[in-house]
């Protein structure tokens, strides 16, 4: 953890708990206003809303559109909202503060923004991307041959750049300076000097100059959980001497004027402006003193790293972020200034790689919660003669607990627990006596637990830390964990969670998340928080028969891509929304995207649809002429397996 967080409380608990609950305390508990970023709020009917222009546009409910999704366009949960308006918006937000920035810092040079498409490269999301930058030449960035063969493609402003990071063999080369032969401003970014010969050697070949960068090792490393992007021992970039003996291929090459761009890349997610402001500044003396031995650099790329709040609090947590995007951007191009002008060279054209803050707030994962596994349940016992005296201690300590012995009751309770299990081992308790001892165990938790919530912080027992976090339910979600948010699990990102709906009433339930796949880490259970983090989520009982659905915010950066098949659930329904004013909602619904059906997801792990229904079918025959099954059932049988195969790989609840 690189730093606490912490925000001052106005009101004691027990106090909290004697008020009625408004929509402004579901804003308070789950702090939209913080992490929405002027995106998100509650309504005043309880559901959460999306303002994807803020205060220029209309504000829409996120649940009507679910119903919407649900009833006109015949799509279920889990699915996945994008709501591209905002894509449009977070475009216009950073371009805007970089030509601000450079107009109060009388910069002489101007803002080429570039979209790293790894971090989603989904073809409706770039394109929408693409056409928000038309206006500022914004171009895209790659790290693959795929993501080049995407790029020229969907590039179509020759103004704009074409970045190319990665490793690289001549048919990556090859293909991008095929860009260059189309009149395009590619850049090949060299990450080792047998890069730049290959550059050299293949654009010779095929007549056409090539715009080459180098990417500079810096000494200054990020933070967070991608601090190891920098520094040293980072994988990517040359050190200086690399450099210098790059450029002197290029020069033996007959290519000196090639060299056109300095990059560097401390990481992404980075959440201290210190270490951006750093690492720019040495990024920029790298420049200055290439820039007066008199190569022709003409461009900065500052590469990727501007942050996104998750957890609302500001800090340096690497949830979070203590810094704004104009912030970012004054100081990126203050920076640069400075060095430049200390060294008195002309100011290069800035790039930046900003890729989460662009796409992270347009996507909302939208789950259900259909069940929930709980500690404890409503009994009513009697208490008998012959009862074993675990069982009775327990009951006594129930019948006698007051504020004044809580911490008592709870040794004691933890004590009879223990005891119970170890004699269980040894074989001198019996299973009935064992249950009855953890049914009174969890009640007298629970008991506990609401009487402790009562009392001031500092009338708390020590050692109830983790009595929330032990007494809360697992909440069952209709989704895949790995497939939906592998950050969380594989890197322990944190994502916001809040219902979209029944927000005008009190969440009882201190919740964890758990998800449908046969994996124990298939689950959510830490929450953001303002002080470090939160071990469960305050969610509302489910009720059967009324669907309960939990939205899973800023989820637009890298979790489309990168979540995996385990357990064979593919991707979620897709649901694409644009603002209207002619529509009476305030919005319609352009595109809907079907997830992945069981034979889709068989498909991809070598299982072909029709040679498993032909390999059943001989099965059910055999089964028939053994007189196992009837025709008529065994057709009805096989029929149901053929239809299961066209649905999809979620519940269907």
């Amino acid at each position: 953890m690189e730093s606490t967080k912490s925000v001052p409380s106005t009101q004691s608990r027990s106090s909290q708990a004697k008020l009625p609950w408004t929509t402004d305390d579901a804003n308070d508990l789950y702090l939209i206003d913080r992490w929405g970023s002027g995106y998100f709020e509650v309504g005043d009917d309880g559901c959460m809303r999306v303002a994807p222009l803020k205060e220029r546009g209309k504000k829409i409910s996120i649940y009507d559109v679910v119903q919407a999704a649900i009833k006109d366009e015949n799509l279920k949960t889990p699915m996945l909202l994008r709501f591209q308006d905002i894509l449009h918006h977070r475009v216009k937000t950073l371009n805007d503060a970089f030509n601000s920035a450079i107009a109060e810092e009388r910069y002489r040079g101007t803002y080429r923004g570039v979209f790293p498409i790894k971090v989603n490269q989904l073809r409706e999301v770039v394109m929408e991307i693409m056409d928000a930058g038309l206006k500022y030449h914004y171009g895209i960035e790659v790290g693959s041959k795929p993501e080049i063969f995407a790029a020229l493609s969907v590039h179509t402003d020759n103004e704009a750049l074409i970045v190319c990071n990665g490793y690289k063999d001549d048919a990556y080369i090859r293909t991008a300076l095929l860009g260059r032969k189309l009149g395009k401003r590619v850049v090949l970014i060299a990450e080792k000097l047998s890069e730049v010969r290959a550059i050299c050697r293949l654009a010779k070949d095929l007549g056409v100059e090539p715009m080459i960068g180098l990417r500079v090792r810096l000494m200054t490393r990020g933070a967070g959980k991608w601090a190891e992007s920098g520094g040293e021992s980072a994988k990517f970039g040359l050190s200086t001497t690399e450099i210098l003996q790059a450029a002197d291929i290029m020069k033996e090459a007959g290519m000196s004027s090639s060299f056109k761009l300095i990059h560097f890349h401390i990481g992404s997610q980075v959440p201290d402006i210190l270490i951006i402001k750093r690492a720019v500044r040495e990024a920029a003396r790298h420049y200055a003193k290439l820039r007066r031995a008199g190569y022709p650099i003409e461009y900065l790329d500052v590469g990727g790293g501007l942050a996104i709040d998750y957890d609302g609090s500001k800090s340096t947590f690497h949830s979070s972020m203590n810094y704004s995007v104009e912030e970012y951007a004054r100081d990126v191009v203050h920076a640069i200034a400075d060095v430049c002008d200390e060294e008195r060279v002309p100011h290069p054209h800035i790039v930046s790689e900003s890729g989460r803050a662009v796409v992270a707030h347009h996507s909302v994962l939208v789950v259900e919660a259909f069940g929930a596994i709980e500690k404890t349940a409503e009994t009513k016992y009697e208490l008998g003669a012959d009862d074993h005296k675990l069982v009775k201690g327990l009951v006594d300590t129930l019948e006698n607990l007051k504020t004044q012995n809580l911490g008592e009751s709870w040794h004691d309770a933890l004590a009879a627990k223990e005891q119970a299990q170890n004699m269980f081992e040894l074989g001198i308790l019996e299973l009935h006596v064992k249950a009855r001892v953890e049914e009174l165990f969890w009640e007298l938790a629970e008991r506990i637990h609401k009487m402790a919530r009562g009392l001031e912080e500092n009338e708390v027992p020590d050692g109830f830390d983790d009595l929330k976090k032990q007494l809360a339910d697992q909440y069952i979600c209709n989704f895949s964990v790995f497939q939906s948010l592998l950050d969380h699990w594989a890197l322990g990102a944190m994502f916001p969670i809040v219902p979209i709906h029944r927000l005008d009433e009190r969440p009882s339930q201190a919740s964890t998340l758990v998800d449908i796949t046969c994996d124990s880490d298939g689950k959510v259970s830490k929450f953001i928080d303002l002080n470090d983090t939160r071990d469960t989520l305050a969610l509302h009982p489910v009720v059967e028969g009324q669907p309960y659905y939990l939205g899973i915010f800023l989820t637009g950066a890298y979790q489309d891509i990168m979540g995996d098949l385990h357990n064979l659930f593919g991707r979620v329904n897709e649901v694409h929304v644009f603002l209207d004013d002619d529509e009476e909602c305030g919005y319609y619904i352009e595109e809907t995207i079907e997830g992945n059906t069981v034979a889709d997801v068989l498909q991809m792990t070598q299982y072909d649809a029709k040679d498993l229904a032909a390999k059943l079918k001989a099965q059910v025959d055999q089964a028939i002429k053994q007189d196992r099954l009837k025709p008529t059932e065994g057709m009805r049988l096989l029929a149901d397996y053929e239809r299961g195969l066209k649905d999809q790989t979620y519940l269907s609840l």
